[in-house]
C-alpha cells in the first residue's frame, strides 16, 4: 500500500522526533555547546520532515529512510590500515562520530597547524553552526552536537601535505559527522573527508563540514563518500569566504542507497574564488542528489562549477545548482555546467542549473547536457583491437576523469578509478 502525502507527513513528524531524541541522547559537553543544541534542536522542532511536495526535495523522495530502524551506540575498529592514505600523513579518525585518537595521527604537526577534536580545541567554538544553520537536517547535527574533527591553520602557515578527516559508520547506526576547518589569513591546507562503513547492513549518516577562509586563504577540499550501497547519507559543507580566499571543492559519491550533498557557499569578501568539481556514480537503484548555492555578494567574485554524473540500471541521478548574484556583485565572473551520462534505458536524470542575476555587468553562464556513449566511439576504439565491453569502461573512465584527477593524492584517484570502473 502506498502512503499518501499526508501520511508521509504524519510518518515523517514521528521519525523527525525519533531522530531528534536520539541526536539529544548522544549530546554532552559544556554549557556553549548546549546553548547551540538547544537552539538547533527548537529549529528542528518548528519544520516538517521534507517530502516530494517540498520544492527543494520534489525529486528525491525520503520515504524508504522513515522505515529504517536504528541505534547510536559508540563502536571500535581494529585496524583502518586498508583506508589509509600515504600521502596524508596526518589523520583525524572517527567511529560512529566518536573520536578515536589511537587510529588518528595528530603529532608532530608542522608549526601553524592545529588538529583534534572538538573537545581539545575549545577556542574555535565560536565558529560552529554560523552558515546554513537554518536547513533542517544541518540543525539535527547541531542538536547532537557533540564532537567534531577540527583543523586550525593559523596565519601565513603553508601545510605541505594533505590532511585525512576519516568518518567510519557500522551497521544500524545514525551518526552525526562533524567537521570544523578554519584557514586563517594568508594560510594554506589541503584537506581529504571521506565516509565510508565496514558493513553492509543499512544506516544512516547525517554529516555537516564547515569551513572558513579568512583573507587570502587558499583550501582545496576534496569530499569522498564511499557508504555501504543500502546506506542513507545524507551530508552539508557551508563555506564562507572571506575577500581574496580561494576554495576548491571536489566532490566524489559512489555509495548509499540514497545520497544527497548540499554545498552552501558565501562569498563574504571581494576578489573570492571558488572552483566546484563534482562526480556522481549510480548504479542499481540508487539515488545521488547534488544540491549547491553559491551566494556571490561582492564585486570581482568568480565560481567555476563542474558536476558530472554517471547512471546505470534504474538508478536516478539530481543535481540543482544556484547561483546568487545580487546588484552589489558587480564584476562577478560565474559558469557553471552539468553533464550527464545515461548507461542504460531506466536510467534518469533530474538537472537544474539555475542562476539569478540582479547585477549588470557580469559574466555568468551555466547549462546541462545529456548523453549516451557514442557508438562511433566505441566502434573505434573496437577497430583498434579492444573489446566492446571494454571499450565502454574506458569510455566511462575518460568521463569520470576530468573529476578525479582534480584529486591531489595520486592512491586515492587509482583507488576512486578503480571504483569506476567496477561500479
Amino acid at each position: 500500500m502506498i502512503s499518501s502525502p499526508q501520511m508521509r507527513l504524519t510518518e515523517g513528524g514521528a521519525y523527525l522526533t525519533q531522530l531528534l531524541e536520539m541526536a539529544g541522547a548522544t549530546a554532552s559537553g559544556d554549557s556553549a555547546l548546549q546553548v547551540l543544541r538547544s537552539a538547533a534542536a527548537g529549529r528542528v522542532q518548528s519544520q516538517q520532515f521534507p517530502t516530494t511536495r517540498d520544492e527543494e526535495w520534489r525529486f528525491t523522495d525520503l520515504a524508504d529512510l522513515l522505515k529504517l530502524e536504528l541505534i547510536t551506540q559508540p563502536a571500535t575498529v581494529a585496524d583502518i590500515s586498508p583506508y589509509q592514505l600515504a600521502e596524508a600523513p596526518y589523520r583525524l579518525t572517527f567511529v560512529n562520530g566518536r573520536y578515536l585518537p589511537e587510529l588518528s595521527q595528530a603529532e608532530n604537526l608542522p608549526d601553524g597547524l592545529n588538529i583534534g577534536n572538538l573537545a581539545g580545541l575549545p577556542d574555535l567554538q565560536q565558529y560552529l553552526a554560523q552558515q546554513g544553520a537554518e536547513e533542517l537536517f544541518t540543525a539535527l547535527n547541531t542538536a547532537g552536537l557533540n564532537d567534531a574533527a577540527v583543523v586550525h591553520v593559523r596565519k601565513y602557515a603553508v601545510v605541505p601535505s594533505p590532511i585525512h578527516l576519516l568518518f567510519i559508520s557500522t551497521a544500524d547506526q545514525f551518526t552525526q559527522p562533524r567537521a570544523l576547518i578554519v584557514a586563517e589569513a594568508n594560510s594554506s591546507v589541503t584537506l581529504i573527508e571521506e565516509h565510508l562503513s565496514l558493513s553492509d547492513t543499512p544506516y544512516f549518516t547525517n554529516s555537516v563540514t564547515e569551513v572558513f577562509l579568512a583573507d587570502s586563504a587558499e583550501v582545496n577540499h576534496s569530499r569522498i563518500q564511499r557508504d555501504a550501497d543500502s546506506a542513507f547519507h545524507i551530508g552539508k559543507t557551508a563555506v564562507s569566504q572571506m575577500r581574496g580566499s580561494r576554495y576548491t571543492c571536489n566532490a566524489v559519491s559512489l555509495g548509499a542507497k540514497l545520497s544527497r550533498h548540499h554545498l552552501e557557499i558565501y562569498q563574504t569578501g571581494e576578489q573570492t574564488e571558488t572552483t566546484l568539481n563534482g562526480l556522481t556514480v549510480l548504479r542499481g537503484e540508487q539515488v545521488g542528489d547534488t544540491h549547491s548555492t553559491i551566494a556571490l555578494t561582492h564585486p570581482h567574485g568568480t565560481t567555476r562549477q563542474l558536476h558530472k554524473t554517471i547512471i546505470d540500471d534504474r538508478a536516478h541521478g539530481v543535481f540543482n545548482g544556484k547561483v546568487y548574484v545580487p546588484q552589489a556583485a558587480q564584476l562577478t565572473n560565474a559558469g557553471q555546467l552539468n553533464r550527464n551520462l545515461l548507461l542504460s534505458p531506466k536510467a534518469r536524470i533530474d538537472t537544474k542549473p539555475q542562476l539569478e542575476i540582479v547585477a549588470d555587468n557580469v559574466k555568468c553562464t551555466h547549462g546541462a547536457t545529456v548523453g549516451q556513449l557514442e557508438t562511433d566511439e566505441v566502434f573505434y576504439l573496437q577497430s583498434r583491437g579492444i573489446d566492446a565491453d571494454s571499450a565502454r569502461k574506458l569510455l566511462v573512465n575518460a568521463f569520470a576523469y576530468e573529476v578525479i584527477s582534480q584529486i591531489p593524492v595520486d592512491s586515492l584517484q587509482q583507488t576512486l578509478s578503480r571504483s569506476v570502473t567496477t561500479r
